[in-house]
Protein backbone atom coordinates (compact mmCIF):
# COMPACT_ATOMS: atom_id res chain seq x y z
CA UNK A 1 0.00 0.00 0.00
CA UNK A 2 1.76 3.41 -1.39
CA UNK A 3 -0.50 5.62 1.04
CA UNK A 4 0.56 5.30 5.09
CA UNK A 5 -2.70 4.75 7.07
CA UNK A 6 -1.08 7.45 9.59
CA UNK A 7 -2.67 10.20 7.66
CA UNK A 8 -6.40 8.53 7.23
CA UNK A 9 -8.96 8.21 9.76
CA UNK A 10 -10.35 4.56 10.18
CA UNK A 11 -13.59 5.14 9.61
CA UNK A 12 -15.16 2.96 7.12
CA UNK A 13 -15.63 -0.95 7.78
CA UNK A 14 -12.99 -1.53 4.77
CA UNK A 15 -10.41 0.57 6.65
CA UNK A 16 -9.94 -2.22 8.81
CA UNK A 17 -8.89 -4.15 5.95
CA UNK A 18 -6.24 -1.43 4.82
CA UNK A 19 -4.83 -1.00 8.63
CA UNK A 20 -4.29 -4.45 8.68
CA UNK A 21 -1.85 -4.54 5.72
CA UNK A 22 -0.28 -1.57 6.53
CA UNK A 23 0.92 -2.97 10.51
CA UNK A 24 1.96 -6.12 8.24
CA UNK A 25 3.69 -3.58 6.34
CA UNK A 26 5.20 -1.89 9.66
CA UNK A 27 3.09 0.69 10.32
CA UNK A 28 2.54 2.01 13.86
CA UNK A 29 0.32 4.67 13.06
CA UNK A 30 -2.74 2.14 11.67
CA UNK A 31 -2.07 -0.36 14.47
CA UNK A 32 -3.31 3.08 16.92
CA UNK A 33 -5.99 3.83 14.68
CA UNK A 34 -7.19 0.20 14.90
CA UNK A 35 -7.03 0.23 18.55
CA UNK A 36 -8.86 3.87 18.63
CA UNK A 37 -11.86 2.45 16.93
CA UNK A 38 -12.24 -0.71 18.45
CA UNK A 39 -10.09 -0.97 21.87
CA UNK A 40 -13.32 0.31 23.96
CA UNK A 41 -15.67 -2.81 21.95
CA UNK A 42 -12.88 -4.98 22.18
CA UNK A 43 -12.41 -4.52 25.99
CA UNK A 44 -16.37 -5.06 26.01
CA UNK A 45 -16.13 -8.56 25.09
CA UNK A 46 -13.01 -9.96 27.09
CA UNK A 47 -15.28 -8.64 30.04
CA UNK A 48 -18.29 -10.55 29.15
CA UNK A 49 -15.94 -13.48 29.35
CA UNK A 50 -13.12 -13.10 31.84
CA UNK A 51 -15.55 -10.84 34.17
CA UNK A 52 -13.32 -8.39 35.51
CA UNK A 53 -12.18 -5.44 33.99
CA UNK A 54 -8.47 -5.61 34.41
CA UNK A 55 -8.00 -8.96 32.93
CA UNK A 56 -10.01 -7.71 30.60
CA UNK A 57 -7.96 -4.96 29.49
CA UNK A 58 -4.53 -7.52 29.62
CA UNK A 59 -5.92 -9.32 27.48
CA UNK A 60 -7.01 -6.59 25.14
CA UNK A 61 -3.72 -5.40 25.09
CA UNK A 62 -2.52 -8.70 24.50
CA UNK A 63 -4.28 -9.66 21.63
CA UNK A 64 -3.04 -6.07 20.37
CA UNK A 65 0.52 -7.31 20.57
CA UNK A 66 -0.64 -10.24 18.63
CA UNK A 67 -2.46 -8.24 15.94
CA UNK A 68 0.76 -6.30 15.70
CA UNK A 69 3.26 -9.27 15.09
CA UNK A 70 0.57 -11.44 13.09
CA UNK A 71 -1.15 -8.76 10.68
CA UNK A 72 0.68 -10.63 7.54
CA UNK A 73 -1.28 -13.65 8.44
CA UNK A 74 -4.71 -11.96 7.82
CA UNK A 75 -6.51 -12.99 4.80
CA UNK A 76 -9.66 -11.00 3.33
CA UNK A 77 -10.96 -13.56 1.71
CA UNK A 78 -11.37 -15.92 4.87
CA UNK A 79 -13.03 -13.20 6.57
CA UNK A 80 -13.77 -9.10 7.34
CA UNK A 81 -10.67 -7.78 9.89
CA UNK A 82 -13.37 -7.05 12.53
CA UNK A 83 -14.11 -11.02 12.38
CA UNK A 84 -10.02 -11.64 12.22
CA UNK A 85 -9.44 -8.97 15.28
CA UNK A 86 -12.43 -10.20 17.42
CA UNK A 87 -11.41 -13.82 16.99
CA UNK A 88 -8.63 -12.82 18.50
CA UNK A 89 -9.80 -10.95 21.40
CA UNK A 90 -11.85 -13.55 22.44
CA UNK A 91 -9.47 -16.60 21.89
CA UNK A 92 -6.93 -14.46 24.21
CA UNK A 93 -9.48 -14.51 27.09
CA UNK A 94 -10.40 -18.15 26.73
CA UNK A 95 -6.71 -18.70 27.03
CA UNK A 96 -6.77 -16.89 30.11
CA UNK A 97 -10.01 -18.74 31.62
CA UNK A 98 -8.50 -22.01 31.07
CA UNK A 99 -5.15 -21.14 33.34
CA UNK A 100 -3.13 -23.64 31.98
CA UNK A 101 -3.28 -26.26 29.62
CA UNK A 102 -6.35 -27.63 30.98
CA UNK A 103 -9.38 -27.90 28.58
CA UNK A 104 -12.65 -26.40 29.08
CA UNK A 105 -15.44 -25.17 27.04
CA UNK A 106 -16.30 -21.63 27.64
CA UNK A 107 -19.21 -22.92 28.97
CA UNK A 108 -18.02 -25.24 31.16
CA UNK A 109 -15.56 -22.32 32.51
CA UNK A 110 -18.56 -20.22 33.04
CA UNK A 111 -20.52 -22.93 34.76
CA UNK A 112 -17.23 -22.75 37.30
CA UNK A 113 -17.39 -19.05 37.96
CA UNK A 114 -20.73 -19.20 38.33
CA UNK A 115 -21.02 -22.12 40.64
CA UNK A 116 -18.03 -20.81 42.86
CA UNK A 117 -19.55 -17.49 43.29
CA UNK A 118 -22.82 -18.61 44.16
CA UNK A 119 -20.77 -21.05 46.89
CA UNK A 120 -19.37 -17.86 47.70
CA UNK A 121 -22.44 -16.16 48.47
CA UNK A 122 -24.27 -19.25 50.00
CA UNK A 123 -21.48 -20.00 52.84
CA UNK A 124 -22.01 -16.28 53.48
CA UNK A 125 -25.27 -16.88 54.48
CA UNK A 126 -24.04 -20.45 56.62
CA UNK A 127 -20.95 -18.37 58.02
CA UNK A 128 -23.11 -15.57 59.38
CA UNK A 129 -23.53 -16.02 63.31
CA UNK A 130 -27.24 -17.35 63.94
CA UNK A 131 -27.49 -15.31 67.12
CA UNK A 132 -27.11 -11.78 65.23
CA UNK A 133 -29.23 -9.41 64.43
CA UNK A 134 -28.38 -9.07 60.80
CA UNK A 135 -28.64 -12.90 60.24
CA UNK A 136 -32.23 -12.72 61.91
CA UNK A 137 -33.57 -9.87 59.37
CA UNK A 138 -32.09 -11.54 56.63
CA UNK A 139 -33.95 -14.91 57.56
CA UNK A 140 -37.25 -13.08 58.06
CA UNK A 141 -36.78 -12.19 54.55
CA UNK A 142 -37.81 -14.30 51.74
CA UNK A 143 -35.76 -16.73 50.13
CA UNK A 144 -35.38 -15.43 46.78
CA UNK A 145 -35.38 -11.79 48.16
CA UNK A 146 -32.66 -12.65 50.63
CA UNK A 147 -30.39 -14.48 48.09
CA UNK A 148 -30.92 -11.46 45.83
CA UNK A 149 -29.26 -9.16 48.72
CA UNK A 150 -26.81 -11.81 49.09
CA UNK A 151 -25.54 -11.41 45.63
CA UNK A 152 -25.72 -8.04 45.22
CA UNK A 153 -23.72 -7.54 48.51
CA UNK A 154 -21.51 -10.60 48.81
CA UNK A 155 -20.99 -11.38 45.35
CA UNK A 156 -20.65 -7.75 43.77
CA UNK A 157 -23.51 -8.69 40.94
CA UNK A 158 -25.30 -6.19 39.21
CA UNK A 159 -28.98 -6.11 39.03
CA UNK A 160 -28.87 -7.25 35.67
CA UNK A 161 -26.78 -10.29 36.47
CA UNK A 162 -29.14 -10.96 39.58
CA UNK A 163 -32.06 -11.01 37.51
CA UNK A 164 -30.46 -13.10 35.00
CA UNK A 165 -29.40 -15.47 37.70
CA UNK A 166 -33.13 -15.72 39.52
CA UNK A 167 -34.53 -16.08 36.12
CA UNK A 168 -37.08 -12.32 37.10
CA UNK A 169 -37.28 -9.18 35.29
CA UNK A 170 -34.94 -6.49 36.15
CA UNK A 171 -37.23 -4.15 37.08
CA UNK A 172 -38.32 -7.26 39.63
CA UNK A 173 -34.77 -7.71 40.69
CA UNK A 174 -34.47 -4.26 41.38
CA UNK A 175 -37.46 -3.35 43.79
CA UNK A 176 -36.75 -6.99 45.61
CA UNK A 177 -33.30 -5.56 46.91
CA UNK A 178 -34.73 -2.18 47.46
CA UNK A 179 -37.58 -3.44 49.54
CA UNK A 180 -35.41 -6.30 51.14
CA UNK A 181 -32.85 -3.57 52.10
CA UNK A 182 -35.66 -1.06 53.43
CA UNK A 183 -37.26 -4.25 55.52
CA UNK A 184 -33.43 -5.03 56.52
CA UNK A 185 -33.11 -1.43 57.86
CA UNK A 186 -36.38 -1.37 59.66
CA UNK A 187 -35.59 -4.61 61.32
CA UNK A 188 -32.07 -3.34 62.45
CA UNK A 189 -32.93 -0.34 64.14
Amino acid sequence: MAERLSDVTISEHDNLDAALVACAGGDRQALRGIFEREAGRLVAVAERIVRRRDLAEEVVQEAFLRIWTHAHQYRPDRGSARGWIYAIVRNRAINLLRDGRREHTVEEVEALMDKDAADEVMAAWHNLDRTSRLHECLHALDGTKRHGILMAYVGGYSHGEIAGRLCIPLGTAKSWIRRGLASLRECMA
